[in-house]
């Protein structure tokens, strides 16, 4: 979900719960959305789908611009909303970067749903109670309960060492929790990690090493099957087996990809992986197949589904500063989680 000190994908502990002043331009409404409680649309298994873009090359729309730095969407089935997380410029001696979370109700309307939240990467429960989030401002991987916004630790460490700077992660439909720790948000604490960054996992309240050799992971995403993980970094994407038990095995390299960001994935299993510096979100089938681009401004940085009917992919892109949602209608539904 991002990199770097200039925000690309992260922080919290200082804003204010002020409204927030966007510039920009607005689009008309999605073609059935609601701001009412969307229909839910999990992934039918066995389902057959065709293909996934329009065309080879597509372009986002801009919903709206003049953010400063947005990361880390995902869709609120029950509310019809997208939550996602604005991050600041580094502050403090430290040089954390604030964050808050923003909620957006189609077709226009962005309020702050939690201030000082300090997220990153995000993803709602499988249940819906809960928002979890990759936070940087205290090196943990949070939990904030819906409706009520109360905050908790789901990862607090590593065998007692702080984590660098969670920052994207992915939720499995038993609650297993899949998370990327580079170092793009630690700023200036002490790295904890032996100069390591990792990927991790949490099940059961207890945090497992998933791998300790990727350089600066970010981008981590579950197939709809749960069988398959996928991990960008350094330049490519890779994969593990995925067992019942949630452990992981066999990694391998499923593709290469200039500067990888956030994913997501459809129900048919195809991967939308955002390219940070190429400002394109690039599709992947199953196989690894280059299905075609999707592109959405400079420096991309995430996508998720979203929408009534689950296909409406969004995308956070744009340069520190001057970031925007846009939003693109695709031919096969986006895995929920």
């Amino acid at each position: 979900m991002t990199h770097r000190t200039t925000p690309r994908r992260h922080r919290t502990r200082t804003l204010a719960a002020a409204a927030i002043a966007i510039a920009g331009t607005v689009l008309p409404a999605v073609p059935g959305a609601s701001a009412q409680a969307a229909t839910a649309w999990p992934c039918t298994p066995g389902a057959v789908y065709g293909q996934p873009l329009p065309s080879a090359s597509v372009t986002a729309q801009l919903v709206r611009g003049g953010f400063n730095f947005l990361e880390g969407p995902t869709w609120d089935q029950r509310t019809g909303t997208l939550f996602l997380s604005n991050m600041q410029n580094p502050t403090g001696p430290q040089g954390v970067q604030p964050s808050s979370v923003l909620r957006f109700t189609p077709p226009a309307t962005f309020e702050t749903f939690i201030a000082n939240s300090g997220s990153n990467g995000l993803a709602i429960a499988p249940d819906g109670s809960r928002l979890l989030a990759a936070t940087h401002d205290n090196r943990t991987v949070s939990s904030y309960t819906l409706p009520d916004r109360v905050r908790t630790t789901v990862a607090a460490n590593y065998q007692g060492r702080a984590f660098n700077s969670p920052n994207d992660l992915t939720i499995g439909q038993d609650g297993t929790t899949y998370f990327t720790d580079p170092n793009f948000q630690r700023g200036n604490r002490a790295d904890e990690q032996g100069g390591r960054t990792s990927v991790f996992r949490v099940r059961n309240g207890v945090v497992s090493l998933v791998d300790d050799t990727l350089s600066q992971p970010n981008g981590v995403v579950l197939s709809p099957d749960g069988k398959t993980l996928y991990v960008g970094g350094s330049n490519s994407i890779v994969k593990y087996a995925v067992a019942a038990d949630g452990s992981t095995s066999n990694r391998t390299t499923f593709a290469s990809i200039r500067t990888p960001d956030g994913a997501t994935i459809d129900c048919a299993g195809n991967l939308y992986w955002a390219s940070y510096e190429e400002g394109l979100v690039r599709v992947f089938s199953p196989s690894g197949a280059r299905l075609g681009t999707i592109s959405a401004g400079r420096n991309i940085t995430n996508a998720a589904f979203g929408g009534p009917d689950g296909r409406t992919l969004y995308i956070t892109s744009g340069v520190p500063g001057s970031f925007g949602l846009y939003q693109v209608r695709l031919n096969v539904p986006g895995n929920p989680y």
